[in-house]
């Protein structure tokens, strides 16, 4: 039982089954150009098969003091998540990995997104598995309503509706405009983004590479505040001074986030989720990726089969979150 509690905190992060609880404060992406289809990128890149012209350019960590990096940490994960909700269409394949202990959980699936504003649709699929167990995730948004269905193991499936209409009123109310896209607020990868934006506070980034592909590798650790809601038990330790710990936390809770972002289409390749693995107590030490998902063979602007988001389940045990939902939304930051 506890190490299936174990995997299940980990596979949560991965698999986007993390509490989806009200922090504080909600985070807001900023406005980003869009721009004209270009190749970049070589061509032998699983990680890009075509991408957009490049987005406005960020200054070189490199020539920006510690003191602004987080600043610039935080623009670029917003203009990624903004980014995400003005592509016409994205088509990627999904790769994940968890390590628990001695156990190792591999999975793979898509993800794939249309339209824009109101019109905008996304279906997120996975299947992670174990030696002895398979957890599953399928995510349908149709543009009316989004639909969640989940199998952890051998733990009976769960099916979650929201009424996407009701979360856009709801979002006019907050925040007026032509534009809203309700994705970050209901699900996909622009939700997982979302959320990370706000739990996490990004602090560093620095350019790198991954397969010969220029990205922004950009840290993060846990808003003490969000922490302290999600883990009330570690209330103390989440908003003192430096932060909690990486022994602190509970085994499979991760302490920081990594993400890899496009240089220059700000498309999230990767995250990376970081944690001292072992169980507790256990000596403080370096972090290290316990959790880690990628889209690749990203393909933006590129047609998308409508079929994909057609999604007609069995009602039984269904549950509707969207009152849930509406109550406690909030505007995200900027």
């Amino acid at each position: 039982m506890v190490a299936g509690l174990r995997i299940s905190i980990v596979v949560a992060c991965v698999l986007l089954f993390a509490c989806d609880k009200a922090c504080p404060q909600q985070v807001a992406a900023s406005p980003a150009q869009t721009q004209a289809p270009a190749p970049v990128g070589p061509a032998e890149s699983i990680y890009r098969k075509n991408a957009t012209a490049p987005a406005a350019p960020m200054v070189d960590p490199v020539a920006v003091p510690a003191a602004d990096q987080a600043a610039q940490a935080e623009r670029i994960v917003a203009a990624a998540l903004a980014a995400m909700g003005r592509a016409e269409s994205i088509s990627a394949r999904v790769r994940q990995r968890v390590r628990i202990d001695d156990r190792v959980l591999v999975g793979a699936g898509r993800y794939v997104q249309s339209g824009l504003g109101e019109d905008q649709r996304y279906r997120y699929e996975s299947s992670m598995k174990s030696d002895t167990e398979t957890f599953d995730l399928l995510e349908v948004c149709d543009g009316l309503f989004a639909w969640s269905y989940r199998r952890i193991g051998p733990q009976p499936p769960q099916l979650e509706r929201l009424d996407v209409r009701r979360i856009r009123e709801r979002l006019h109310q907050l925040k007026p405009a032509d534009d809203v896209v309700a994705a970050p607020y209901v699900g996909g990868v622009q939700r997982t983004l979302s959320l990370l934006r706000d739990w996490f506070r990004f602090t560093t980034v620095e350019p790198t590479v991954i397969d010969d592909l220029p990205v922004w590798r950009i840290e993060g650790r846990w808003c003490g505040e969000c922490l302290a809601l999600l883990l009330p038990s570690h209330k103390e330790a989440a908003i003192k001074p430096g932060g909690i710990t990486a022994a602190e936390l509970p085994d499979g809770m991760p302490w920081s986030v990594r993400l890899s972002i496009g240089k220059r289409d700000l498309f999230p390749f990767r995250i990376e989720w970081l944690a001292i693995p072992g169980r507790r107590p256990v000596a403080n030490g370096e972090p290290e990726p316990v959790a880690v998902l990628e889209l690749y063979d990203v393909r933006l602007g590129e047609p998308v089969d409508a079929a994909a988001f057609v999604y007609k389940p069995a009602i039984d045990g269904l549950v509707d979150f969207t009152e849930t939902r509406v109550k406690h939304l909030t505007p995200m930051r900027p």
